[in-house]
């Protein structure tokens, strides 16, 4: 194992990357500047740095330069511990070139074997929707070979007699059904970290065959940023339809990948079996109901009155509808990691998730992983003594009631006398209130075509006091009077212009009664 004026200098050697993930695996902080972060991680060895971190040291050191790399030499027995920069040799001789090193490195192959463990320690966090049959492949390593960027890898796994049997027959076999197994051949990526377990995580620009046949990944999330690559959403991989299901016929997998400088990434393949939401509802109930009395505790704990707070609470609301669904709950469930009292139906949340997988706690959008749900008991009792109620308070004592809202109702009537006779009401009581309306002007019509030698006799004759005859004009035909029949003889007028002066003069008999009925009613109404 390395001593420790050497494991001084691979420290100092180390960016900001490295320093956070030594510090992460030794639990401490990793927030801060790079000479914060550097006091740290040479704290630990001035401490006595234990076996792990030694380890861990040697391994970031070497993901960066590699095994056959000239190691910086240790300080000469005379000196103290200083390092010395201005050191003769071509390890001190300037500012590295990371890229360049890698290019020409001799050997690429053997650093990179010696860079990365075959089989680490990785954990992958476990999926809620299947159980761990059997692990067909451990979690290997994907190691580059050669200094190009783009990599690639071949593997290859068998199934025993039983495995295969399940697998085959597992199939639903029904006509028009789709090929769908529930027992499930399942292949995962993550990234190689064994300091807690690891969420699915592909490698970028990833390409997956299965005995020569392309596998269905999933599709990559669009990004706007220039320059950046699409990541695809963490998820496994169901390989099933396009393995062998033959204990005698190894299957291959080939993956193709873009090497990612200063991250290792992992393949694992798992014989798992496929659940539904139902069968994780069934366990979610044979879990038990949280007692009564927790939310009871939790409820006076948020109404407890603060001596230095003005403000008091005296109740809290809450709803008894899903805000999912948007219907009443029926298994009332949250996580035990939120902090707030408002409920999800257990059911809808489930099958939610069946769909896409996303466990997050609908009302305060914060992780609600399945091992952290329980049925609330306090709300199941309050279910069942409600059946109409959709809102309820909790009191400073723990005890609820129900909250009732008020509805207005609105009448709208669609009869049409109803309209009417509340439209006259209200035309009578504005004719009464502003008094009798004044009568309308009457129109006087001014014949443009006459002359105004014509115009003026016209004026002179209806302004005569004397009645007008029809002698006085000859034969007056009256618009009231109904159309005579034809004859021979006709009746001719002997002056049309008395005609119009007639008409512009306002005769009754040439006004049309219309006019009058209509200012009639104004009046009445």
């Amino acid at each position: 194992m390395a001593d420790l004026p050497e494991l001084k200098h691979m420290v100092m050697s180390f960016r900001v990357s490295e320093l956070q993930v030594l510090l992460g695996y030794a639990g401490r902080n990793k927030t801060g500047r790079k000479t914060d972060l550097m006091g740290r991680a040479l704290q630990l060895l001035q401490k006595g740095c234990s076996v792990p971190i030694q380890i861990k040291i040697r391994e970031l050191y070497n993901q960066i330069f590699g095994s056959n790399r000239r190691k910086p030499t240790a300080p000469k027995p005379g000196e103290d511990g200083s390092i010395n920069f201005k050191s003769e040799g071509p390890w001190f001789s300037g500012p590295m070139d990371y890229s360049n090193r890698m290019h020409h490195d001799p050997a690429p192959h053997s650093s990179s074997l010696g860079m990365l463990p075959v089989h680490p320690d990785v954990k992958l966090k476990h999926l809620p929707f299947y159980d761990c049959v059997a692990e067909l492949m451990k979690p290997t390593s994907l190691v580059p070979r050669g200094s190009s960027k783009f990599q690639e890898n071949h593997y290859s796994f068998h199934l025993t007699p039983q495995q295969a049997q399940d697998i085959a027959m597992s199939r639903d076999f029904r006509p028009g059904a789709r090929c769908e197994y529930t027992t499930q051949i399942q292949l995962r990526f993550c990234l190689l970290e064994i300091s807690c377990e690891q969420d699915d995580h592909f490698p970028p620009s990833i390409c997956v065959r299965v005995n020569g046949k392309m596998a269905p990944l999933p599709n990559p999330i669009p990004t706007n940023k220039p320059g950046v690559e699409p990541k695809r959403p963490g998820r496994p991989v169901d390989i099933t339809p396009l393995c062998r299901l033959s204990p005698t016929l190894p299957n291959q997998i080939e993956v193709s990948w873009a090497a990612d400088f200063g991250r290792g990434f992992c393949i694992a393949i798992f014989l798992v079996k496929k659940l539904t939401s139902d069968t994780l509802l069934g366990r979610l109930k044979q879990f038990g109901n949280r007692h009564a009395d927790h939310t009871r505790a939790l409820i006076k704990e948020k109404l407890a009155h603060d001596p230095d707070s003005e403000i008091a609470t005296t109740c809290l609301r809450v709803s008894l509808t899903c805000p999912l669904g948007k219907m009443r709950m029926t298994i009332p469930t949250r996580a035990s990691t939120c902090t707030h009292l408002q409920c999800f139906d257990g059911s809808t949340y489930l099958m939610m998730n069946e769909k896409k997988s996303t466990w997050m706690c609908p009302v305060c959008d914060k992780p609600a992983p399945f091992h952290r749900l329980f049925i609330d008991g306090y709300f199941v009792e309050i279910l069942q003594e409600t059946s109409d109620m959709n809102e309820i308070q909790f009191h400073e004592d723990g005890t609820w009631s129900p909250l009732k809202t008020s509805k207005e109702h609105h009448v709208i009537s669609c009869s049409p006398a109803a309209h009417k006779s509340s439209h006259k009401e209200s035309r009578s009581s504005s004719s009464s209130a502003s008094g009798p309306a004044p009568k309308k002007p009457k129109m006087e019509v001014i014949d443009l075509t006459i002359s105004s030698d014509e115009d003026s006799d016209t004026e002179s004759e209806c302004d005569s006091p004397q009645p007008m005859s029809s002698n006085a004009f000859g034969d007056v035909i009256s618009l009231d009077s109904p159309t005579p029949a034809p004859s021979s003889a006709s009746t001719k007028i002997t002056n049309p212009l008395a005609v119009e002066s007639y008409v512009s003069c306002g005769s009754p008999n040439l006004v049309d009664d219309n006019f009058y009925e209509e200012d009639s009613m104004d009046y009445e109404t």
